[in-house]
């Protein structure tokens, strides 16, 4: 019986290119891409190449003849405004889709914790109940004394046996 996809919302109808695969399922690339990006965002050199970019781009709209400038100084800097709004308006979505990259992992690794907690601890409670069981029997078990005390207990007897044995064949 062939299946109706036109209520399964998981993969759009017709959407190909490197980030779906044949049968419509999302690949791990654009997640690995969002991923490099926000953490490449996140370091100290991504915050000083901005920092170079602006200053050069404000050094060159402000220093180079005024034929050759492509953003004014008069209009506040319009056209880096733009690209900076442009950049922070990926990031936060891109950094959002590592987050929660992040938080299916952290999901996965809390729940193999509690299934290796459970199994430590049924491990725990087998080996406790083994413990006891061996106390049980050791405590049953005789002890060197008491088998010593049983031993010279059996001689004893014996020699009373011997010596009776011998005065009634002596006598």
């Amino acid at each position: 019986m062939a299946r109706d996809n036109r209520d399964d919302l998981s993969s759009p109808k017709g959407l190909r290119g490197p980030f779906v695969h044949r049968l419509g399922q999302p690949s791990d690339r654009f997640g690995r891409f969002t991923e490099s990006v926000a953490r490449a965002m996140g370091t100290p050199w991504f915050l000083l190449a901005l920092t170079l970019f602006c200053g050069a781009w404000l050094l060159y709209n402000v220093i180079a003849p005024v034929q050759w400038r492509f953003d004014s100084a008069a209009l506040g800097f319009t056209a880096l405004t733009l690209i900076l709004s442009l950049q922070a308006s990926y990031a936060a979505p891109l950094i959002l889709l590592a987050q929660n990259r992040q938080d299916d992992r952290d999901r996965v690794q809390i729940e193999q914790d509690r299934q290796r907690a459970e199994r430590n601890l049924a491990d725990t409670e087998y080996l406790a109940r083994e413990v006891v069981a061996l106390r049980l029997m050791v405590r049953d078990l005789a002890s060197k004394d008491f088998i010593r005390a049983e031993l010279r207990a059996l001689l004893e007897e014996l020699e009373r046996d011997k010596d009776t044995e011998k005065a009634e064949t002596d006598g």
